[in-house]
């Protein structure tokens, strides 16, 4: 048999994993910009099909069923509108968010960890307040001592960000791979034309 026959018929099964759908509230606005929004080719075929989003823009590729075919999604937008929180949620994502994915101490940007302003053995406790984003040398340089006993200062204080804060910090931040059908939808850092 002609090993080439079959490959005229078959679809490689990570060809289609490259095709995520931009994920819009009612809106029209992303429900988050960093992580950006992103829903696999296949939740956003599904919520179509149960018609909870609108197809705004689609790929090329195709995706096929018995019954029927559908081009794959590039851009859908929910039917209902979902309330943003208000609460931002303490996560070491959110952390580093907030610190601008920066070591608070000397402004590196790699090997971040994180670091408690007053350290754990002195009572500090884990909070927006206390923690900060650290590279791992700082990190170790500071270790369990006040930033005065390390001689350290910080780029600025800690406090709670709020969800706006996070949303706008997230747009400073686009990802790698940004497909041409969801720039209409996406506003990083651009200039608006008079």
């Amino acid at each position: 048999m002609n090993p080439e026959f079959r490959t005229n018929f078959v679809r490689e099964p990570g060809a289609l994993k490259q095709h995520p759908a931009l994920v819009l509230n009612a809106d029209y606005r992303p429900l988050s910009y960093y992580p950006l929004s992103l829903w696999p080719w296949q939740d956003a075929v599904k919520a179509a099909f149960l018609d909870r989003v609108d197809i705004v823009a689609e790929y090329d590729e195709v995706v096929r069923s018995p019954s029927m075919s559908i081009r794959i999604p590039s851009v859908v937008v929910l039917k209902d509108f979902v309330k943003p929180q208000k609460r931002v949620a303490f996560t070491r994502f959110n952390l580093f968010l907030r610190d601008e994915f920066r070591c608070q101490y000397c402004g590196a940007k790699s090997e971040l960890t994180f670091d408690h302003v007053v350290p754990r053995a002195s009572g500090g406790i884990t909070s927006w307040e206390n923690v900060v984003a650290a590279c791992a040398p700082c990190n170790l340089r500071k270790g369990s001592k006040s930033l005065r006993q390390a001689k350290m200062s910080l780029y600025k204080t800690p406090r709670p960000p709020s969800a706006g804060e996070l949303l706008n910090m997230g747009r400073r931040f686009p990802p790698n791979h940004l497909h041409e059908s969801w720039m209409d939808f996406l506003y990083w850092d651009a200039e608006l034309e008079a």
